[in-house]
């Protein structure tokens, strides 16, 4: 799907160096960033209920086709130009660099926790994979008073997943007698993962009514038998990013419980190396790359 030349880059941050003869919602110096989408039809259905992440015309921050033509593209970049409805406001409390995966990973799960009504104080909340996407959902979670159980195949996260993160509970999916003793204890499951896993083991863990809801996107198609969701009136959903205004809530959200993305700070010329290490899962969980001393 990529047209090159490309730059990518869509969870970016800055301050504010010229705005427009028209913007009010921004001022020079001010704190910004800037997520998935730079662009929508801001009329469908989607757009008027500040959904503009479903607009069937929406425009990715980067590797889309803008409406005047001209293509868009991302943040590794030292300057960026974006219509002031798609920038965000950064709360003072949240380090630029720490806030800035928060701009994808960290909306991605904030909006289905809200949306699937996961934000309620005493529910119990599983988190399939513990990446980018899966630390942020488990500390979106906690401060929303959920008992969180992470639910990994690698045992080596468990200790990363209590003592680092929190975390409640540790489910090793491999292991039949954890997920044997498991089953039917959890109100809603966010899942994270992109590779091939099986689906119907997470809706067995679920509660009657309970929620399944894929942020990851695997490359094959997922395979669920129909009684796995009927037999317990289960939900399998999906979610995808946020809108512009929950984006914002989700901001300040982070900003009143402290939560920021665990990052490593890195230069351009660290980027192979970077690439190298991402393909080995050795990163805790985004690496962002400093723009300004990197230039």
């Amino acid at each position: 799907m990529t047209t090159f030349p490309i730059i990518p880059g869509h969870e970016i941050v800055g301050i504010v160096t010229e705005v427009g003869s028209k913007v009010e919602k921004f001022r020079v110096g001010d704190r910004v960033g800037v997520g998935c989408l730079v662009g929508s039809c801001r009329t469908c259905p989607s757009c008027a209920n500040d959904e503009e992440n479903y607009c069937p015309k929406l425009i990715f921050t980067y590797n889309s086709t803008d409406f005047d033509g001209t293509r868009t593209y991302g943040g590794y970049s030292d300057v960026m130009v974006v219509d002031e409805h798609f920038a965000v406001h950064i709360p003072e409390s949240l380090p630029l660099d720490a806030a800035a995966p928060l701009l994808c990973a960290g909306i991605t799960v904030y909006s289905p926790l809200k949306f699937f009504g996961l934000d309620k104080p005493g529910l119990h909340v599983g988190v399939v994979g513990l990446g980018g996407l899966g630390h942020a959902a488990v500390k979106f979670a906690k401060a929303m008073g959920a008992k969180v159980t992470v639910i990994s195949t690698s045992p080596g996260k468990k200790t990363e997943a209590i003592e680092r993160l929190g975390t409640d509970e540790f489910l090793l999916s491999s292991d039949k007698a954890q997920i044997g003793a498991a089953l039917g204890t959890l109100d809603g499951i966010i899942d994270t993962v992109s590779a091939t896993h099986s689906v119907a083991q997470l809706l067995a863990l679920l509660k009657s009514s309970g929620k399944l809801v894929l942020v990851g996107l695997p490359e094959k198609p997922l395979e669920v038998h129909a009684f796995a969701i009927v037999g317990g009136r289960k939900t399998l959903a999906g979610s995808f990013m946020g809108g512009i205004k929950e984006t914002q809530e989700m901001l300040d959200f982070a900003a009143k419980h402290n939560i920021t993305a665990d990052i490593e700070l890195i230069k351009f010329d660290y980027l192979n190396e970077a690439m190298a290490r991402l393909a080995k899962a050795d990163v805790k969980y985004r690496f962002v790359i400093d723009v300004a001393n990197s230039i």
